[in-house]
């Protein structure tokens, strides 16, 4: 090889290298604001043999703790749920979880057949930006992208971010190319209260159908988990806002009678699961806290370890190294939390961001 042909491809591999230094620099954080956008990259991270795969929305990665599945019943989870999470992100995240693990189970949470056709950039951003390159998330930025967006803007983020400069702060050196593990198997812990006030009344609609998109995203979950010999479990999570709608309801119940699958409306169980809105949400409602979370997930875990046989892995010494390690952390946090409650009498480190991005 000559030394120009040697120099020039030294110079292109520096380049590269540079250029993807700046990309992970201008890129938001998502630390210390919106945390939300760390949850699909924290995945890569794991350890990747889950017996229950959550996917959906807020209702998910709020209201599911998957340390109080392991606890109470030995079932390992992970969610991989994410902000405004529209069906057809879901499908291609299961997808692309699939070509990494096989679980037994898939909760898909149903709240997002509301959304029929793609909403806003930054919610997609906060999905898309996480997950790694790859078919499935090729498919999911086209599924999921509005008219004004760019494609290539997806695959080189630098290109969307590269005005952010001006916004650079210490965070974003600090964790220019490690940040900190901010949420437990893909739960967001909150352990704030702020009680529901009001039941909200659903406004009355044009149309109360689920759309042609929807169903057919609901159809290719319900097919690649069958193909799969998966468990698929819809479920409506105990959240009172968004308003769930009776006739969305007997959608589901029929959409799940039609394809022999199992879905649960746990609105329609709060009392029996002991759920308090006065004391087990952070935000008058949309989430749960963590005590409702645990409430929450004692209940359905003894659903997936009675009727549907999920593994208790307790038993194997590997998977319970690694899981006290995970509740070690959980229960650092919690106290983290507490201390922090004490001392501002709200969670600092969540700032005055706004917690309702699923309300909107």
């Amino acid at each position: 090889m000559n030394k120009k042909l040697l120099f020039n491809i030294i110079a292109i591999a520096l380049a590269v290298v540079v250029l993807a230094l700046i990309q992970k620099l201008m890129m938001p954080k998502y630390m210390s604001e919106i945390p939300e956008g760390n949850l699909v990259r924290e995945y890569y991270d794991e350890e990747m043999n889950h017996d229950v795969i959550f996917i959906g929305d807020c209702e998910v990665f709020s209201n599911v703790s998957p340390i109080t599945l392991w606890e109470n019943y030995g079932i390992t989870s992970y969610i991989r749920g994410s902000a405004q999470q529209l069906i057809w992100q879901s499908y291609y995240l299961l997808e692309e979880t699939l070509t990494y693990e096989k679980p037994e189970v898939v909760v898909f949470n149903v709240l997002a057949m509301k959304y029929n056709e793609p909403q806003k950039e930054a919610y997609n951003r906060l999905t898309l930006d996480g997950m790694r390159l790859s078919k499935s998330k090729l498919g999911a930025i086209k599924a999921s992208m509005l008219n004004d967006e760019d494609f290539i803007t997806y695959i080189l983020p630098l290109l969307r971010y590269h005005g952010r400069w001006r916004e650079l702060a210490g965070e974003d050196f600090k964790y220019l190319l490690n940040r900190d593990t901010l949420s437990h198997n893909g739960y967001l812990m909150r352990i704030d209260t702020k009680p529901v006030n009001v039941i909200p009344s659903g406004k009355k609609l044009p149309d109360y159908q689920f759309g042609e998109n929807s169903y057919s995203y609901l159809d290719k979950i319900t097919k690649i988990c069958k193909d799969n010999d998966i468990e698929l479990i819809l479920i409506k999570s105990p959240s009172v806002y968004p308003y769930w709608y009776e006739e969305w309801d007997e959608q589901m119940v029929q959409y799940a009678k039609d394809n022999g699958i199992t879905y649960i409306n746990f609105l329609n169980l709060v009392d029996e699961i002991g759920v308090d809105y006065r004391r087990d949400t952070f935000d008058g409602g949309l989430h749960l806290n963590l005590s409702g979370a645990e409430k929450f997930s004692r209940y359905f875990g003894k659903i997936l370890s009675e009727s549907y046989g999920v593994t208790d892995q307790r038993d194997n010494p590997q998977v319970v190294k690694i899981w006290d390690e995970k509740s070690k952390f959980y229960y650092d946090m919690k106290a983290d939390q507490e201390r922090e409650m004490e001392e501002y009498g709200y969670l600092k480190s969540y700032g005055a961001q706004a917690q309702t991005m699923e309300g909107e």
